[in-house]
This record gives C-alpha cells, sequence and structure tokens, in this order.
C-alpha cells in the first residue's frame, strides 16, 4: 500500500510540474539507484542497488515463471540464487578495463524498497576508469531509468541511463 501511495505521490508532483494528466498516468516511475564505491583500506569495491521491491518481484517473477515473495520468501538461498543471478545478468563493472568479479552479499528490504548488496575485492588501486553496463529492470519495464552514483577517493560522480540506454563511463 505504502508503495503505491509513493508512487502517486511522484506523479502528483509531475502533474504539478506542468506534465498533462494523460500523459503521468499512462508514464509512472520506475527508477533504480546503484552506489558504488571504492573502499581503499578494504581494498573493494562496494556496490547496492535498490530498486522498488514490487518491480523487482515482477521482474523475477517473470523470468522465473513463477510469484516472488522478496518480503517472505520461502527459500531464502533460493531467492539470493535469484537475486545475484539477476544482477549479474544486469550489472557489469570494468576498471581500467578489466571486468570484475562481483560477489553477492545478500538483499534486505526497507519499506516499499529492496536493496542488494555486492563487492568485488583485490582492488589494490583506486581505479582511473569505471565503465558500468546497468540493464537492471529493462527487461520489465520500458521507462526504467537507472540512477549510478560512483565514489573513488571522496570523489563523486553520477549519471542517469534511460532504457535502453545501459553504459556509463566514469573518469577520475
Amino acid at each position: 500500500m505504502a508503495i503505491l501511495l509513493y508512487k502517486w505521490s511522484l506523479l502528483l508532483h509531475c502533474l504539478l510540474a506542468g506534465h498533462s494528466h494523460s500523459e503521468t498516468l499512462l508514464h509512472p516511475l520506475y527508477i533504480s539507484v546503484t552506489e558504488i564505491s571504492y573502499n581503499a583500506s578494504d581494498k573493494t569495491l562496494e556496490i547496492s542497488c535498490k530498486m522498488f521491491t514490487d518491480d523487482f518481484e515482477n521482474a523475477l517473477g517473470a523470468i522465473h515463471h513463477t510469484k516472488i515473495d522478496l518480503t517472505h520468501p520461502k527459500d531464502k538461498d533460493i531467492a539470493n540464487e535469484q537475486v545475484f543471478n539477476y544482477l549479474k545478468n544486469n550489472l557489469r563493472i570494468a576498471l581500467d578495463g578489466k571486468p570484475v568479479n562481483l560477489e553477492f552479499l545478500g538483499f534486505e528490504k526497507e519499506k516499499d524498497a529492496t536493496w542488494s548488496y555486492l563487492q568485488a575485492s583485490n582492488i589494490t588501486k583506486a581505479p582511473s576508469v569505471v565503465e558500468i553496463q546497468n540493464s537492471i529492470l529493462y527487461d520489465a519495464f520500458n521507462e526504467q531509468m537507472n540512477l549510478i552514483h560512483i565514489t573513488v577517493n571522496g570523489k563523486r560522480k553520477s549519471t542517469r541511463l534511460d532504457n535502453p540506454e545501459k553504459n556509463a563511463k566514469f573518469q577520475f
């Protein structure tokens, strides 16, 4: 219920910002946020992805041809595997031209959103170039947009990718 109220409040905001009623109702907001941070002391790249839970469950359910419940999964190990496989297929990161191996740390619900946590280990130096391929929820929603925030050595950069655009490159 709260997710619907939140999405409706965003739609109301769009209406007040000058979008037509029919345009707003036909185009609800589909968004994810990916936070990436280089941790020099741990020599890791820390990644968190935030999505509306209902949107993520719908995308996973379409892939697995079953209803997915991330709030109360019947089998947490299977849910972890489904979430990790989805992220591996839809989020790829390369540092200085070399792909990194993502490790899954888990996921958790926070109100109407699901946070998924990943990391890449043994990152011995701060990257100069970070390339990201992010197609999270593109398979489920044509209107999907993905925000990416990345921090390296205290310097933060951000971008927005609108479906079908999935590649971003950051230079530090």
